[in-house]
């Protein structure tokens, strides 16, 4: 299965790959992985998957990134034609451009770490492939630097030296981006992992809510034994038995409760203001939203929801979070990739072409228009178009 797997990433047979994960050999060497201090498929599982915040808020931040186009600049001039354009817009058969940069910010908000493998075909740089955070393991070299990523799947590891250039590429084979982290001077901090707490605060609230509903909705109480002396354990074993059976789930909701022998119930309940259950599951999802990056108003959160605060929210999203995190990916990709095309090229979005962004477009616009001391050439250099 891995073999067949690993071999849909080929597009023909005469047409050989310098893919080190694809070929799955394990290469010497006397560096050791230096593992990540945390567990990145709990952390997926518990605040991606099971928890509707914290997926809205990355989903919300990947799709948005991915809908911004990326410019390719060769000192003030853009490039409207060139294969670094092209590579980008279709990194590889199974992903286009839009998908690739969802996959990469998406990464970085749940692992804080996101890698990339250059694939060259016949000698040139044409496929780009996204690795699973859990799969590579940064191998440091003796000054610090890591000198090489470990690919593991299943019971096969592949090490993949960086001072191995991609063939013909000029490239080294792995892209290693990171979130800032303080405390670890090779793997990124996720924003995921800041918001742990609050993840399993909101976890827990939706676990209770469940447990409630399944025990007809209704707090617990306790069976008081009014007659003399105590309940033997098999009376005790017995009693136990028969309410699990007849009295709990919500098969048994509203069932009435027949008592005999001096017992009595007494049901214990809290009252709203003493458990604030709501005001602490808002709380806690709120903090999700805050460190992931979306102002909670986006994520339907009680609070001031009103259209104009909903309108600057999403000016807060694109301004704080999505466009920062475009051109951190732009700026790394660039970084990494221009060498095999010889260099002084430069991926940039192009912030004119979204939509949540027209406002302050519109007002820079007016603004530059109306500065008569200005040349029409002066006006477009202050706007970022060329003359």
């Amino acid at each position: 299965m891995l073999a067949s797997l690993l071999a849909s990433f080929r597009r023909r047979p005469p047409a050989a790959k310098a893919s080190r994960t694809g070929a799955l050999v394990a290469l010497l060497s006397a560096g050791r992985p230096r593992w990540t201090p945390r567990d990145y498929a709990s952390l997926a599982r518990e605040g991606y998957a099971r928890n509707a915040i914290a997926y809205r808020a990355v989903r919300l931040i990947g799709e948005a990134a991915s809908a911004v186009p990326l410019l390719l600049m060769a000192g003030r001039q853009e490039m409207e034609t060139h294969p670094l354009l092209d590579l980008i817009r279709r990194p590889n058969p199974r992903l286009a451009g839009s998908s690739f940069m969802e996959a990469v910010c998406s990464h970085l908000l749940v692992a804080g770490n996101a890698y990339v493998e250059a694939v060259a075909v016949d000698g040139r740089l044409r496929e780009l492939h996204i690795l699973r955070p859990d799969r590579v393991r940064v191998v440091p070299g003796p000054d610090g630097w890591p000198e090489a990523f470990d690919y593991t799947l299943g019971a096969d590891t592949v090490r993949i030296p960086q001072d191995s250039l991609v063939a013909g590429a000029e490239v080294p084979p792995i892209l290693h981006l990171t979130a800032f982290n303080p405390v670890d001077d090779h793997y990124g901090f996720a924003p995921l992992e800041a918001a742990a707490q609050a993840l399993d605060l909101h976890n827990a609230a939706s676990a209770w809510n469940k447990a409630l509903i399944d025990n007809a909705a209704r707090p617990s109480g306790a069976l008081v034994y009014g007659g003399s002396g105590a309940l033997t354990d098999e009376q005790f074993e017995r009693l136990k038995g028969e309410l699990e059976a007849s009295f709990q789930g919500a098969v048994n909701a509203g069932r009435p409760l027949l008592l005999e022998g001096g017992l009595d119930w007494r049901p214990l309940s809290l009252t709203p203001k003493d458990m604030d259950f709501e005001a602490a599951r808002n709380s806690a999802a709120r903090e999700i939203a805050l460190a992931v990056g979306v102002p909670p108003l986006l994520l339907g959160i009680p609070g001031d929801n009103t259209y104009a605060n909903y309108a600057e929210a999403n000016r807060v999203l694109w301004r704080q979070s999505v466009v920062p995190l475009v051109r951190r990916v732009a700026d790394a990709l660039s970084s990494w990739l221009g060498p095999a095309y010889g260099g002084g090229l430069a991926l940039v979005p192009d912030l004119d072409q979204v939509e949540a962004l027209s406002a302050e477009r519109t007002e820079l616009w007016a603004r530059i228009g109306a500065a008569d001391f200005l040349t029409d050439a002066e006006k477009r250099a202050a706007t970022g178009y060329g003359d």
